[in-house]
C-alpha cells in the first residue's frame, strides 16, 4: 500500500484545521488537548512538514496545511458517504443526563444550547429528581449530584465548588442584611442552616421566627421570591443563571462558601461510558474550567 499516515492523526488534523483550536478539536473527538497536540506533532513528523503555525493564543494553517486539510476533509467525507450508502447511517443514541430539579433547571438546561451547537448530532434527554437518594434509572448516561461526595455505591468526581447568595425581587430596593434579618425568609428543605450560616458569616444573628415559608426545591424558593413572599439563599450559580434567563430577581449580598459541591456520579461496577457521555463530561469540565479562569 502507498504511504498513508495514521488515520487517527488524520481525523485529529481535520478537526483541528476546521476549528483552528486544539481545545475545540479535543472536545469534538473526546480527547484531551494534550492528545490532540501529540497527534498533530506526530503527523507533522511523519510528513516532515509543519501543518500549523502556533502563536500565543491561536493557531493557523500553513500553506501546506491548508492544501492538505482540503484533501483530508474530502477523503474522510468520501469514506463517511460510502459507509452510509453501503451500511446505512449510524443509529443516533440519545444522551440521558440526570440531575436534581434545581440543577437541571438553573444550570444544565442553560448550558445545553452550547453543547448542542458543538454536537448537533447528539440528541439529549434531561431528566430530574428532587432527592439525591432516589435511584438512577439504568439508562442514565451522565448523573450530576449536589452534596458531599460520600454516597454509598458510587464513585464521585468533584466538578466545582459552590457559593450561596441571598436573592430578592428585582422590582424592590435591595435590602441590607439587617433588613433581611427580620424576614420574611424562605427556607429550602435540606439546607435549613443556609440563612444561619449566611448571617453568621457577616456577624449577625439568625431569628427562626423570620421564617415564613419552607419549600423542597430552589425552583419553588425562587418563585416565592419573585412573587414578593420573602428572601431566599440559593447557589450563586443558580441565581446568576435564573437572572440571565430573565427571572425578575437580583442578588442582595456577597457570596459565601457553600459546604456542598457538584459531582459527576458513576455507579460502582457500571460499564464503560458511551462516546456521547465522554464528550459531554469533557465539555462540562472545560466549561467549568473556563468559568473558574474568568
Amino acid at each position: 500500500m502507498e504511504r498513508l499516515p495514521n488515520p487517527s492523526w488524520l481525523r485529529t488534523f481535520e478537526a483541528a484545521a476546521r476549528h483552528l483550536n486544539f481545545t475545540s478539536a479535543a472536545r469534538e473527538l473526546g480527547l484531551t488537548q494534550t492528545a490532540v497536540s501529540l497527534h498533530i506533532r506526530s503527523l507533522e513528523a511523519e510528513l516532515g512538514a509543519k501543518l500549523f503555525t502556533r502563536a500565543a493564543r491561536r493557531i493557523e494553517l500553513t500553506e501546506l496545511g491548508q492544501s492538505y486539510a482540503l484533501t483530508v476533509r474530502r477523503a474522510l467525507s468520501d469514506i463517511a458517504l460510502s459507509t452510509n450508502s453501503l451500511f446505512g447511517p449510524a443509529t443516533r443514541q440519545t444522551l440521558t443526563i440526570r440531575a436534581a430539579i434545581s440543577t437541571a433547571t438553573y444550570w444544565i438546561a442553560a448550558e445545553l444550547p452550547e453543547f448542542g451547537r458543538l454536537y448537533p448530532d447528539i440528541p439529549v434527554r434531561l431528566v430530574s429528581h428532587i432527592w439525591n437518594d432516589s435511584a438512577a434509572p439504568a439508562d442514565v448516561d451522565v448523573e450530576i449530584r449536589l452534596g458531599y461526595g460520600d454516597w454509598p455505591g458510587v464513585s464521585a468526581e468533584k466538578l466545582c465548588d459552590e457559593t450561596i447568595v441571598p436573592v430578592c425581587p428585582a422590582r424592590r430596593p435591595t435590602p441590607d442584611l439587617t433588613r433581611m434579618q427580620s424576614g420574611p425568609l424562605v427556607h429550602i428543605l435540606g439546607y435549613e442552616d443556609n440563612w444561619a450560616r449566611y448571617f453568621e458569616a457577616h456577624g449577625l444573628s439568625h431569628d427562626e421566627n423570620a421564617i415564613r415559608h419552607s419549600v423542597d426545591t430552589t425552583v419553588a424558593a425562587l418563585q416565592l421570591v419573585m412573587a414578593g413572599a420573602g428572601f431566599a439563599t440559593v447557589l450563586t450559580r443558580f441565581a446568576r443563571n435564573a437572572i440571565a434567563q430573565g427571572a425578575p430577581l437580583k442578588i442582595a449580598g456577597p457570596p459565601i462558601p457553600f459546604a456542598q459541591s457538584h459531582y459527576l456520579i458513576r455507579p460502582e461496577g457500571a460499564g464503560a461510558l458511551t462516546g456521547s457521555a465522554r464528550l459531554f463530561e469533557a465539555w462540562l469540565r472545560d466549561r467549568l474550567a473556563s468559568d473558574a479562569a474568568q
